[in-house]
């Protein structure tokens, strides 16, 4: 069994469905992306897995443990970690006290953590004191991404992490992507660059109307002349 295993996934917000009976698998030390059109339920199959969004049929297991509805909160105490695509930081605090954030549940893993995540992204060194709204787009998405690492996650979702961010910061996530999954553990990530998150992922996953429509390795479905044209802008 996968670390993270979905099936027939039904679910959405209020009483109109948005997922019909998706199906999701992510393994330690895994990379996979999510694409799909806009209002395909991308991120509404994260939130799902995230006990963010009500699911009304299916099952979502992590760890063998079944976790659909659970409270995020224990999602976070189980090792599964989610960061949104906005209001990923708390502005007013430093590039130090957000990462300190993260570290709430293990706060005697404060400083050791900390020292892995500014290992994992050095630009942050220097700024660690620092208040995260003077950073910049690709810095503040780092804060984020490493407050989320700081409780030694199984499993880390990513929310579109390069939504507009330049191509140098674009190229930087995905390197650390990479590098975070060398660590055993695993990405699940939604992306609207979807041919350079396909190009590193271990398992893509394209989704349209709240279905499935491929997986397969990312190299594969970028090669596929079909998936390109339908679902990646030819």
């Amino acid at each position: 069994m996968a670390l993270l295993e979905a099936r027939g996934v039904v679910g959405g917000y209020g009483e109109a469905d948005i997922l019909h009976g998706v199906d999701l698998d992510a393994d330690a030390g895994e990379i996979v992306v999510i694409v799909g059109p806009n209002g395909a339920g991308k991120s509404t199959l994260m939130k799902a897995v995230a006990g963010l969004v009500r699911v009304r049929a299916g099952a979502i297991m992590f760890g063998a443990e079944p976790i659909a509805n659970a409270p995020a909160e224990r999602m976070i105490l189980r090792g599964l970690a989610y960061v949104p695509q906005e209001r990923n930081v708390f502005p007013s605090l430093t590039v130090e006290e957000n990462l300190a954030m993260g570290a709430y549940a293990r706060p005697a893993e404060t400083e050791a953590g900390m020292a892995r995540v500014l290992a994992l992204f050095p630009d942050l060194a220097a700024k660690r004191r620092v208040a995260a709204g003077r950073l910049s787009g690709g810095q503040r998405q780092m804060v984020a991404i490493g407050r989320a690492l700081m409780l030694e996650p199984r499993l880390i979702m990513l929310d579109e992490p390069t939504a507009g961010l330049s191509p140098k910061f674009c190229a930087l996530i995905f390197e650390r992507v990479q590098a975070i999954a060398r660590d055993g553990i695993a990405v699940l990530m939604v992306e609207q660059n979807a041919r350079p998150a396909l190009a590193i992922a271990d398992r893509g996953v394209v989704l349209a109307m709240g279905r499935n429509r491929a997986t397969a390795p990312g190299p594969a479905l970028l090669a596929d002349p079909e998936i390109g044209r339908l679902f990646l802008g030819g």
